[in-house]
């Protein structure tokens, strides 16, 4: 080996060329965000694949709404069970869903839902909870517990082209068609057993007087299936224009 010119330690022709061959790959994968390199480039580079998918939790609409479960690269590399739980974890408890969840309680109190909580402090601590404990089932089971079983993609993959009634209509359907970690299309158990699933470890600790079944689940699972249709249309529509965070290849998209 020879000397490598700027003092450091010895660097034979070999060892440079690995090490030139490496920061072209490097730049090449940071440019254009896509995973089509060789198959040897493809495993020295798998941590910077995953490293990438960290970019959504710092996506928020308006500035301030949180829009992680959005992906506005077509082929973005898949998500470990790891980012999956991170990611579930950074939408449960950002102080947006908490204040949110805050919100959705006062209407429950001012209609008297869950009449046996009661009123006061104590009634509206019993629904923040009930609702919290909603969102978190939910998030949990539907983006993370699911999606890492049957190696899902809990994200939506923002089209961006087409008509408007086209975009809308694979927004809806994205609450039951979804990508693998694979890649392919495929139905979205995730999401599908996760509202279900939710809704019936709910009806455990709703008050009795409110538990009413099998239908209650049902209900309560059709209703968060309708609200991943109308976060999926608001991801198309709307909040692309209003996300700072957007990657550049997701701004050259209408």
């Amino acid at each position: 080996c020879r000397s490598s010119g700027d003092g450091h330690r010895p660097l034979c022709r070999h060892h440079a060329r690995q090490r030139e061959r490496r920061q072209i790959q490097a730049q090449r994968f940071q440019h254009t965000g896509q995973d089509r390199l060789p198959p040897r480039t493809v495993e020295g580079l798998v941590r910077a694949a995953r490293l990438a998918g960290l970019g959504h939790v710092a996506q928020r609409a308006f500035g301030f709404v949180p829009n992680f479960y959005v992906s506005y690269v077509g082929d973005a590399a898949p998500l470990s069970p790891r980012l999956k739980f991170r990611l579930a974890w950074k939408s449960a408890s950002d102080p947006v869903t908490l204040a949110g969840v805050g919100f959705l309680a006062g209407i429950d109190q001012a209609a008297d839902r869950w009449g046996a909580y009661g009123q006061g402090v104590q009634g509206y601590a019993k629904r923040y909870g009930a609702t919290y404990a909603d969102v978190f089932g939910a998030t949990f089971l539907g983006g993370a517990v699911l999606p890492s079983l049957l190696k899902q993609d809990p994200r939506y993959f923002y089209k961006g082209t087409g008509s408007k009634l086209s975009r809308i209509l694979y927004a809806i359907s994205n609450s039951v068609i979804c990508k693998g970690d694979n890649g392919r299309w495929q139905p979205n158990y995730s999401n599908v057993l996760g509202s279900f699933g939710a809704a019936g470890i709910a009806n455990l600790y709703y008050p009795a007087a409110d538990r009413r079944g099998a239908a209650s689940v049902v209900s309560t699972a059709l209703i968060r299936l309708g609200e991943t249709s109308l976060a999926a249309i608001l991801q198309e529509l709307v909040f692309p224009r209003f996300s700072p965070k957007r990657s550049a290849r997701g701004q050259s998209q209408p």
